[in-house]
Order: C-alpha cells, then sequence, then structure tokens
C-alpha cells in the first residue's frame, strides 16, 4: 500500500492504496464517492466517467499511481446542489430510466457543452458514442444536452 493524495473535486484527498489500483475504487471505496459507477471495467461503457484535468476519462482505466497533481471532477463534484444546467434538464425531461449510467452520461456532457456550448446533434452522437445506455435513453439524453445548453445559455430554469 502507498499514501497519495489526490485532488478531488477540489479538496486534496489522501488515499492508501496499491500503485494500480484503478481510480475508480479509490474514489468509490476509499472515499465514499459513490456517483461514478462501475460498468464493465474495461472503459468501453463510460459509466466510470469523470474528468481529469477538464477531459473525460475512464477512471476504471486510470491507476491512482498515474493521477498525480491532476484535478478530479466527479458528478459529486459538478454542482454541490445538484443545480448545474445538465442535472437540471436531466431532472425536467426526465432523461433517465434506470438511471446506472447516468453520472458518466452527465460528465461526458459536461465535456462536450464546454467544447460546443450549441452543438449539434452530430456533435452530441459524436461525443456520446462510447457512453452507453442499456436502457436506450438515447434521444432523451440528447434532448436532455440541448436542454442543459438552452439552460446555460439563457438561464432558464423551467420545471427544475
Amino acid at each position: 500500500m502507498s499514501k497519495y493524495t489526490l485532488n478531488v473535486n477540489g479538496k486534496a484527498r489522501a488515499v492508501d492504496v496499491e500503485a494500480d489500483t484503478p481510480l475508480l475504487w479509490a474514489l468509490r471505496d476509499t472515499l465514499g464517492l459513490v456517483g461514478t459507477k462501475y460498468g464493465c471495467g474495461i472503459g468501453a461503457c463510460g459509466a466510470c466517467t469523470v474528468h481529469v484535468d477538464g477531459q473525460p476519462a475512464r477512471a476504471c482505466q486510470l491507476p491512482v499511481s498515474s493521477i498525480g497533481k491532476r484535478r478530479i471532477t466527479t458528478i459529486e463534484g459538478l454542482d454541490a446542489r445538484a443545480m448545474h444546467p445538465l442535472q437540471q434538464a436531466w431532472t425536467e425531461l426526465d432523461v433517465p430510466q434506470c438511471g446506472y449510467c447516468q453520472a458518466g452520461q452527465i460528465m461526458t456532457a459536461c465535456a462536450l457543452l464546454k467544447q460546443h456550448p450549441k452543438p449539434t446533434d452530430a456533435q452530441i452522437d459524436d461525443a456520446m458514442a462510447g457512453n452507453l445506455c442499456r436502457c436506450a435513453t438515447y434521444v432523451r439524453i440528447r434532448a436532455g444536452i440541448h436542454r442543459a445548453a438552452d439552460i446555460a445559455a439563457t438561464g432558464d430554469k423551467g420545471k427544475a
């Protein structure tokens, strides 16, 4: 076991784990941040998506020893009151069905909106292609991203 200090959601967090421990398990098991989900374990489904220095990354594929001083943001750190435009849109449009993959969907969509504040359907489909939803709520996810872009641009909070 080794001690690592991770910058998670703007705070220094100490973890005592093996060097090859995936970030996912350090977040969930050691730090109790269970919003990031285990899906496939091979980085193919996107359920474990977090941001590392503002970019989406698969937490199941990142050993803790590779993180260094990079900033990690989880779904819990997106907005402490769950009022991020994506979280508002997800609630307003009732986007999730089972909800298991949604933290990863939101984290990927957040990175998309930073790059493209008013994305096209094609940009959304391209960015979200690596995030799988077993319930197939892809049409609602796309609508939620468009709605979040509108909320961010206008401040319109709608029903949320």
